[in-house]
């Protein structure tokens, strides 16, 4: 073997185990992240103006760090994983997780493609906010036609309404305590998951990506 021959094998070597040196990165980073995930699901609260069936939490944050440090689809994947876990202690029989699953999904995916594509600041604040934006309209038809139409078996649709009516009167029907609590509600949750993750993501990122 010649020296070029060498130099080529070790190359390829180091290549090799720079590819698999990532790949064990990411899996450990996304494990964790959706751990993270999975504990930030139990830290809800309620917030001022919204029923009370209806909580606060930044379990979306990781994923959406997940998504920026290792793709769109990690951090889809750390949606996944922390509702499979939770399915363990659902109070709603599979319907709160799966809504949150789809939600989720939605605002990390189209943020980390679009980064993904335009990968700097301006990328990122444009796809965290559109996948905000996105989140929103979803969880419309995701409430509408999944989430609210299963939760009447437990309350009726005249309770859950009346509810909503005790913080405003004017609202008469499902579409209309959508449109006004729940699409702003998510909004806001997004946006707040898009500040933190600002604030914090520089200084998490070495930690994530390595030297890479």
């Amino acid at each position: 073997m010649n020296d070029e021959q060498k130099k080529t094998t070790v190359n390829g070597s180091k290549n090799g185990a720079g590819k698999n040196s990532r790949k064990v990165r990411r899996i450990t980073g996304c494990a964790m992240l959706a751990a993270a995930a999975y504990v930030l699901m139990f830290l809800e609260f309620p917030v001022p103006l919204m029923p009370p069936f209806i909580k606060m939490d930044f379990s979306e944050l990781p994923a959406l760090i997940a998504a920026f440090a290792y793709g769109p689809l990690s951090g889809v994947l750390v949606c996944l994983v922390k509702n499979l876990i939770h399915l363990l202690n659902t109070q709603t029989g599979g319907v709160g997780e799966l809504a949150n699953f789809v939600l989720g999904a939605s605002f990390v995916f189209t943020a980390g493609m679009i980064y993904k594509k335009r990968h700097n600041k301006k990328g990122a604040i444009a796809g965290a906010l559109l996948g905000t934006v996105i989140m929103g309209a979803v969880s419309l038809f995701v409430n509408y036609y999944i989430v609210y139409p299963i939760y009447t078996n437990f309350m009726p649709m005249e309770a859950i309404i009346a509810a909503y009516q005790l913080i405003y009167a004017g609202v008469s029907d499902l579409w209309g305590c959508l449109l006004l609590f729940n699409l702003p509600f998510t909004v806001f949750k997004g946006l707040c998951s898009v500040l933190i993750t600002f604030i914090i993501y520089k200084k998490l990122s070495p930690l994530l990506k390595g030297n890479d």
